[in-house]
């Protein structure tokens, strides 16, 4: 009886395995690729016209008004004109090789462009961007020449108790040359950043893989830390957050990179910079740390430019021997955008700091708060590192 049921079952299983197999024989294929061999699609938008002029696009077929915004700080604000598709356009006149961020406002709503996938992104998404290449390759511009690495390292901040990341770029060299050793600069970013800023906005990669190339930078690792406490500016800014972030970088990001990569381990190989609040930072941990750096580099920072600076409470008694920052200094490095509201502060600042004895350098240009002042600041800064 036994045996006569496990048969009955065998053939059940047989046969149903059958009828699947027919099943599946008589039923429609209804997938097909049919339709995708075909070239891309060109680009909807934003596309760069051979003038360097540009068109914008975007698909609203319900909205009313819709405005381009384009530029960082001296904002081109155009309507667009919509067609019969629902599709809004605008086509603006050519403009100077770089890099520009822009917006649409649709209906009074700001909106980044959802066809590009480039954006700048910091502590929010602040816009997507265009680029417009040069001939010749912008100092900028990706190029054909020898790229180095960047790295994200991971670690657990002392002061802070919490993870944090760094990003830390390597040149091509260093792979090559496995028994030297190289100086480092640790670079800061803004308040309304983070630590892929320099690397993703500000091109600080691309910028120092080019000026080695062209024999006008010497190779060197970037490190480019958080400098934000708690999200805000101002934790990032002040004495308290500038205790904190000395702590971090001297307990943990020093120490890290010097213990994980062949690095220079002397302040005649070190060097200091940042923008905006990182550049407030760079001035500040770096004249409390004379016997750590040998560069200072400060690009616009706003507790610079506001007036209101006290070396008694930032860096106090470092003042008070204006003869040893210049003994313990390479180059002091401020700079600062003439459309910049902090310029004028920054003009006064400098003045002071001379006539207390200081040495140090004042840079401007026709910019204002933005990246393509800093990205030129930090061109300009690296050729005057550790030669």
């Amino acid at each position: 009886m036994k045996i006569k049921v496990l048969v009955i079952i065998i053939w059940a299983t047989v046969i149903n395995g059958m009828t699947q197999v027919v099943r599946a024989q008589q039923k429609e294929n209804t997938f097909s690729t049919e339709g995708w061999w075909k070239p891309a699609e060109p680009p909807f938008s934003p596309v760069v016209n051979d003038d360097n002029s540009i068109t914008f696009r975007v698909k609203a077929p319900d909205a009313q008004k819709v405005i381009l915004h384009f530029d960082e700080w001296d904002i081109l604000s155009k309507p667009m004109v919509k067609d019969g598709q629902g599709v809004w356009s605008i086509t603006i006149e050519p403009v100077a090789p770089r890099l520009y961020q822009y917006l649409f406002e649709i209906d009074g709503i700001r909106t980044i462009d959802f066809a590009n996938p480039v954006v700048k992104v910091g502590t929010s998404v602040y816009g997507s961007v265009v680029e417009v290449h040069g001939t010749p390759s912008r100092y900028d511009e990706l190029q054909n020449v020898q790229h180095g690495e960047v790295h994200i390292v991971k670690y657990t901040s002392t002061p802070l108790k919490k993870p944090r990341e760094m990003y830390v770029y390597v040149p091509a060299e260093y792979r090559k040359e496995r028994k030297k050793t190289f100086p480092v600069l640790y670079l800061r970013h803004g308040g309304g950043d983070n630590e892929s800023s320099w690397v993703k906005d500000g091109r600080a990669a691309i910028i120092l893989d080019n000026l080695i190339a062209s024999g006008k930078a010497i190779p060197m690792l970037i490190v480019m830390s958080n400098g934000l406490t708690d999200g805000s500016w101002a934790g990032g800014s002040t004495v308290e957050g500038m205790d904190t972030l000395e702590e971090e970088l001297l307990m943990d990001i020093i120490p890290i990179i010097e213990q994980n990569y062949k690095v220079e381990k002397n302040k005649k190989y070190r060097a200091i910079a940042g923008l905006s609040m990182g550049g407030g930072q760079a001035y500040v941990l770096g004249l409390r740390n004379l016997d750590k750096f040998s560069y200072i580099g400060q690009f616009s920072a706003g507790i610079i430019g506001d007036g209101k600076f006290s070396h008694d409470t930032y860096t106090p008694g470092v003042m008070d021997t204006p003869a040893n920052i210049n003994k313990q200094l390479q180059l002091l490095w401020i700079s600062c955008g003439t459309k910049d509201p902090r310029y004028d502060g920054h003009v006064a600042f400098v003045e002071e700091l001379k006539q207390q004895g200081v040495n140090c350098e004042f840079h401007d240009a026709v910019y204002g708060h933005e990246w393509e002042f800093w990205r030129q600041q930090l061109r300009d800064f690296l050729q005057r590192l550790f030669m």
